[in-house]
């Protein structure tokens, strides 16, 4: 587990390292490389939890509808709610990502 860790960790500032200028590193670089990497984690774990967010519902509509087919309309429309409202946080989250990456440069 250590070892795919160190390894993430080495691939993110792997590219930082091999595309730095000659010099020292200033307080701005980092700031920027670190509103990258916030923009780029917010969109992906954003997509990854609603994913499996709206996976969840959508598989407990249908097994509530295959208990109980009659219950199909009372079970359709809180799920739409639902997945709306999973899907509002992802657009959320993409939307702070864009915020983080307009702040750069």
């Amino acid at each position: 587990m250590f070892k795919k860790i160190a390894f993430v960790l080495l691939a993110l500032v792997a590219p930082a390292a091999a595309f730095a200028a000659e010099g020292s590193a200033d307080a701005s670089s980092f700031k920027e490389l670190g509103l990258a990497l916030g923009a780029g984690l917010a969109i992906g774990i954003a997509a990854a939890g609603g994913g499996v967010g709206q996976g969840l519902v959508g598989a407990a509509a249908l097994e509530g509808i295959a208990r109980n087919p009659g219950a199909s309309d009372k079970v359709f429309t809180p799920m739409i709610i639902g997945l709306a409202l999973i899907e509002s946080l992802v657009i959320y989250a993409l939307l702070i990502a864009f915020m983080l990456f307009n702040k750069i440069g």
